[in-house]
């Protein structure tokens, strides 16, 4: 039995609205009539052009960059939610921005990632479904129900589809020791070995590849990451893999797309074939130009946990 709002109606800020589209195609429903904008001096608005009284509220957004606008955006979305009595408000964010600081790395740092957390929920939101949290324990700082999809399936359908029987001369490699578990289940899923790039990072932003656990000589090269940012983690991990480990071929695929600064011509300049990401973020400009990077849709599945959370029926099975 649904014991929530009568029916379900799709918001969306200005982040990703192709996603929210197609998010919408998927549940043969339309995107609610609304505007979110700025005002001369640099506020955020935002205006509901129909009714949301008693509705399940659905507000997609992701905090990418610009990550404080767009925050700022769904912030102002589920207070005007809120306040035209919308009967349950979920909070989709495909890329959950300030993920990074979920914790005191040196004396008298905040913990944005809380902060963030404690915001969402203030503002009158009922739950979050998001994909892929850099770290699965930012859940924890929500005092809301949270769903956090995996991106996962959707590379193993992927991979196993394009390298499905060559499993034997495949490895996936975790590019860190914080990706390993993921990597882990990645790579039994395909039936791959497992090797991880063991990395000193003596700044944010930037990393030196030590060494390399495992034996990656004359295989080909998965590697799998959660999110690219500048992509110089990923490039020097791709090019120690070859030079060092004595890979044949390196290709690589993350969640997170974030491509700041020179990520995309690190990429095109690297050993890597190919990049894929999911459209949690929006392709930036200048990625039509760089053949080495592609898109995988993740419309379906969030489609499929919209449904799930309306009707009420477990989304566990998303999960795995």
């Amino acid at each position: 039995m649904i014991a929530h709002g009568k029916d379900i109606k799709i918001f969306a800020g200005n982040s990703n609205r192709v996603l929210a589209q197609e998010i919408c195609q998927h549940l043969n429903t339309k995107l609610g009539d609304s505007e979110v904008g700025k005002f001369a001096d640099g506020e955020c608005y935002a205006s509901l052009y129909e009714s949301v009284r008693g509705s399940d509220v659905f507000v997609i957004q992701s905090t990418c960059n610009p990550v404080n606008d767009n925050l700022m955006e769904m912030l102002v979305m589920i207070d005007a939610l809120k306040r035209a009595s919308a009967g349950r408000i979920t909070a989709v964010i495909p890329y959950f921005g300030y993920a990074r600081q979920d914790r005191k790395a040196k004396a008298r740092d905040p913990i944005s990632a809380k902060l963030v957390a404690n915001m969402i929920v203030a503002a009158g939101a009922d739950r979050v479904l998001t994909m892929d949290l850099h770290a699965a324990q930012i859940q924890g700082f929500f005092d809301i129900p949270v769903d956090n999809l995996l991106g996962n399936p959707i590379f193993v359908d992927y991979y196993g589809e394009l390298f499905g029987a060559q499993a034997e001369e495949m490895v996936v490699v975790s590019p860190d020791v914080g990706s390993v578990s993921r990597a882990r289940a990645f790579a039994q899923k395909l039936g791959m070995s497992l090797a991880i790039v063991d990395k000193r990072r003596p700044k944010a932003n930037s990393c030196e590849v030590m060494n390399i656990i495992g034996d990656v000589r004359d295989k080909h090269v998965i590697l799998l990451d959660d999110m690219v940012d500048t992509g110089g983690s990923l490039c020097h991990a791709a090019k120690a893999l070859v030079d060092i480990g004595k890979a044949k071929s390196v290709t690589a695929c993350a969640t997170h797309g974030l491509l700041s600064g020179p990520a995309i011509q690190r990429i095109a300049d690297s050993v890597i074939d190919e990049v894929v990401f999911l459209d949690t973020i929006p392709p930036k400009a200048g990625v039509a130009a760089c053949e080495k990077i592609r898109y995988i849709s993740v419309a379906h599945m969030f489609a499929e946990a919209i449904s799930h959370i309306y009707e009420e029926t477990s989304v566990s099975r998303l999960f795995s």
